[in-house]
């Protein structure tokens, strides 16, 4: 076999160009005829004085020789004869001396030398099938052909997913996966290798240019598959990072970061979710966004039925977004942002979480404003509420007993005035600490020097540190008790478990683009990811698997497809392309989904 370099011509545009082959000669009777065995395409990189060892390579890979090629190319040339030998046997009855009978079938039992044995190739399939199937319950592929993507855009579209999903981190990591390590594309008959990098990055730009139709068409069929209840809608945000500055996207911007990165950049993501978890609508906003501000222009237009519950944290719960809720007709349940708190034990009745931390809960009705202030108590939060409020009060008072040491010290400040502004100061950096702190300064005899600092503990009525583990919920749904409207706020942590797993799951941290558009896909990807993983878990879960998703991922990419080579007695090679057996775990999970627990099935090549 040898590679031509042949001219050809787009017969659409017209564009003449030149692409390359791999050609094999036969002699017919008295005539040797060329036979193309694939198409390198016109981007083939391998250069020209390399031609002739890797059609070497791929006869040796065919007749089941394992000797690695010699010289400094060897790598990328043994990378690309792996490549084409592994497409060649993927198209049954291709061989490299002596082809077999025209339609002839392999033997149910083949003679082999098992002293011959070799294994290569080896390729992760678990996760790639698992995730093609909940791909195919919604109809994703469909979803996208209808949207008019092409087919190298869909299978792009459907690598960078289950890449996120399987082996989270950049497209660039993406494609290291997808060449190297995965056998999706043997499952799709795609060619990853063959597929540049930049086609990777736009594949986030098809997804954003169709964003919209596809969140409303995925979360429209999860709903008829599940069945699912619309009545309750979560909203949240969250932030990540950028590694580097990211100058050209205007959306980054310095800010609070809920991973302590305020050191670099920030991009923020709002989810509207519902009650089990599913993404409704995404939006990516500045790093620096008023977390207020988002909430109108998230929920217009989601279709939701009248009256339905809105769930959010206080971080967006101002007068002004309750007010627009009202107007809207939505009822909703929020962290109130009262400062004061309160709690009545003898007036509370008493639940257990599903963790089974015990919480208390009192339902005051005010009839005047037409809602219900819940007041919860948690153990748990207490405990930990008690270790912050004393953790700052003893760096307060360290603060405060450094100024009193410092009076008895020369070159230390001792001007009452100056004092005072030491400790207005200490007070701002205190975290709330110094408002629990009676202080005074006693003068000297000129009045204008310090000879004493004293202070006492006095805690605030109604603050953490006289209510520690309070926290009061408000709504406008009057008719719930006090367990629902606790139950159903608790969903919103389940929000939160949801950002952890974009970020530790599904690599939504951090981001490496540069454009805004391409940081805009990044994330719309993790989002499309995790409605995926979030189909697969709730499936499993009706089946009794309650795992993580790591945990689920880690178990099904111990599963590989890999090549199995023995020699005949005849001097011909035998290879086998197969999944290896499921472990029980792995075996349970295909059995929950209904799949075949051998995913890709089973290939014969005789050479």
């Amino acid at each position: 076999m040898y590679i031509r370099r042949t001219q050809t011509r787009n017969t659409s545009t017209g564009e003449r160009y030149f692409t390359h082959r791999l050609v094999r000669s036969e002699r017919v009777g008295a005539r040797v005829r060329q036979v193309t065995l694939l198409n390198l395409g016109r981007h083939f990189a391998v250069p020209q004085a390399d031609w002739p060892g890797l059609c070497a390579r791929v006869e040796e890979l065919l007749s089941g020789q394992a000797s690695l090629l010699g010289g400094a190319s060897a790598l990328s040339v043994e990378r690309e004869a792996q490549r084409i030998a592994a497409l060649l046997l993927a198209r049954q009855g291709v061989s490299s001396a002596a082809p077999a009978a025209p339609g002839a079938a392999l033997a149910a039992a083949e003679p082999v030398l098992v002293d011959s044995l070799t294994l290569h190739r080896p390729r992760t399939v678990g996760v790639e099938a698992v995730g093609l199937w909940a791909m195919d319950q919604v109809q994703f592929i469909a979803l996208l052909t209808e949207l008019g993507l092409s087919g190298p855009q869909r299978a792009a579209v459907l690598g960078v997913i289950l890449g996120r999903m399987a082996a989270p981190g950049s497209e660039l990591a993406t494609q290291r996966w997808l060449c190297e390590r995965s056998a999706l594309g043997e499952l799709l008959e795609v060619d990853f290798e063959a597929m540049s990098l930049m086609q990777l990055y736009r594949a986030g730009d098809v997804l954003m240019r169709h964003r919209t139709a596809l969140e409303a068409a995925l979360f429209t069929r999860v709903s008829e598959l599940f069945g699912l209840d619309w009545t309750v809608t979560l909203y949240d945000l969250t932030n990540t990072y950028f590694e580097g500055t990211a100058r050209g996207n205007a959306k980054a911007r310095r800010g609070h970061s809920k991973e302590k990165r305020s050191d670099c950049p920030l991009l923020t993501l709002g989810l509207v979710l519902d009650g089990s978890g599913f993404v409704r609508r995404s939006e990516v906003f500045a790093g620096n966004v008023v977390e207020g501000g988002t909430l109108e222009g998230m929920l217009q237009g989601l279709g939701a039925p009248p009256g339905a519950l809105v769930v959010m944290d206080r971080g967006i719960a101002t007068e002004e977004n309750i007010g627009w809720l009202r107007a809207q007709g939505y009822r909703y349940l929020v962290v109130s942002r009262e400062r004061a708190r309160q709690f009545d034990p003898a007036a509370a009745m008493d639940l257990h979480s599903a963790g089974g931390e015990r919480v208390s809960v009192q339902r005051v009705v005010d009839a005047e404003a037409q809602e219900v202030r819940l007041y919860c108590y948690s153990e748990l939060r207490a405990r930990k509420e008690e270790g912050i409020s004393q953790r700052f009060a003893q760096r307060f008072e360290a603060a405060l007993q450094a100024l009193a040491d410092g009076l008895t010290r020369p070159r230390t400040t001792k001007r009452i005035d100056k004092l005072w502004e030491r400790i207005g100061r200490l007070k701002e950096q205190s975290h709330g600490a110094g408002q629990h702190y009676q202080i005074e300064i006693i003068p000297d005899a000129s009045g204008q020097r310090a000879q004493a600092i004293r202070w006492t503990r006095a805690p605030v009525a109604g603050s953490m540190d006289t209510h520690p583990g309070v926290y009061c919920l408000r709504t406008n749904e009057m008719t719930w008790d006090g367990e629902q409207l606790w139950r159903t706020y608790m969903m919103l942590t389940d929000l939160e478990a949801v950002f952890r797993s974009f970020k530790s799951e599904l690599g939504l941290r951090p981001i490496f683009h540069h454009k805004e558009a391409r940081a805009d896909g990044h994330l719309f990807i993790t989002v499309l990811a995790y409605q995926f993983v979030q189909l697969i878990r709730r499936r499993l879960a009706a089946q009794g698997i309650h795992d993580s998703w790591a945990l689920l991922r880690a178990r099904l990419n111990g599963q590989v497809r890999v090549t199995a080579s023995f020699r005949r007695p005849d001097g011909r090679v035998l290879h086998v392309r197969k999944a290896t057996q499921a472990e029980p775990e792995q075996l349970a999970i295909y059995q929950a989904l209904g799949l075949n627990p051998s995913p890709g099935g089973v290939t014969k090549t005789l050479v």
